[in-house]
């Protein structure tokens, strides 16, 4: 079982075959699916199941980073399966439409991103303390504005490259540079009271080998380090990670500093999210208060 995918300027027609039969067809245009059908000695199999899956993973449909919306016409009101298989893929009624509105998964990335955006103003320094493949530092450039500045920190040379290949990609290269830096040494690029953010994504690099990751003891220093480089203000974010190959040190330890950081200097916010299992990322901010005169 295949399917073939014929492309025209904003639509694509789609072909399922069994073998060399073609056994069922969609066409799917700006979000509009058209034409669902299989053929009728084929129906009851599944296949029509098939065909929608791959229909709408193909367009991103079950991206979990990405909103969606895919519309069709109301099928007939006797046709039962069709509307089970409407159903079945998360399709409601919409008036004299079928309407399927995937919004973004909540993570906690997600969620220090939406929490930065709502506390931070164009303009400024920006840091990526542990800059990965480069997706908060594209954040932060987002924020920072053609008026702003972002440097992104990484020790590992895959991910400074990754980095600056994306804000290149993005048109963000004259906002934001990666550079191959300890986050223990951020000071060195930043003065103490300059930046308005530094973000922290503890754990392991994205599609590198998992024994290698962030250290409670140098997490710590960083952070202290990240303080110290914050205007009154500012804000410090970080995304704690445990498990099986990582441990708990580093979590328990950053969470312990960031929980004993004195009231007059600082608001420490922790996100739990209460019904994850214990393992899951946790989401920190701080914002460091103005000095009281």
């Amino acid at each position: 079982m295949r399917i073939a995918c014929e492309k025209e300027i904003g639509r694509q027609r789609y072909r399922l075959y069994k073998e060399q039969e073609a056994i069922g067809q969609a066409e799917i245009s700006g979000g509009q699916l058209t034409g669902l059908e299989v053929a009728a000695d084929w129906r009851g199999r599944g296949y029509g199941s098939y065909l929608l899956k791959e229909v709408l993973r193909a367009n991103g449909g079950f991206d979990t980073a990405a909103e969606t919306c895919f519309t069709t016409a109301l099928p007939d009101p006797d046709n039962r399966p069709a509307w089970a298989l409407a159903k079945r893929f998360g399709f409601v009624r919409q008036g004299d439409r079928l309407c399927r509105h995937h919004l973004p998964d909540l993570t906690a990335v997600r969620l220090v991103q939406n929490l930065l955006a709502s506390l931070l103003q164009p303009g400024g320094l920006y840091i990526d303390a542990t800059c990965g493949n480069g997706h908060d530092t594209l954040f932060l450039c987002g924020l920072a504005g053609p008026q702003g500045h972002v440097l992104g920190l990484d020790i590992q040379p895959m991910a400074v490259q990754a980095t600056n290949t994306l804000l290149a990609q993005n048109g963000m290269e004259h906002v934001g540079q990666a550079i191959l830096a300890d986050h223990r040494e951020l000071l060195r690029f930043a003065a103490a009271g300059s930046a308005d953010c530094v973000m922290f994504n503890f754990g392991w690099l994205p599609g590198a080998p998992h024994e290698v990751h962030s250290q409670a003891e140098a997490s710590l220093e960083a952070v202290r380090a990240a303080l110290e480089a914050l205007k009154p203000g500012g804000v410090l974010s970080a995304v704690l990670y445990s498990g099986k190959v990582i441990g708990r040190s580093e979590k328990t330890a950053v969470l312990d500093y960031l929980e004993h950081l004195p009231l007059t200097r600082y608001t420490v916010l922790v996100c739990r999210f209460a019904n994850w299992a214990d393992t899951a990322p946790l989401p920190c901010l701080v914002i460091k208060r103005p000095a009281i005169c």
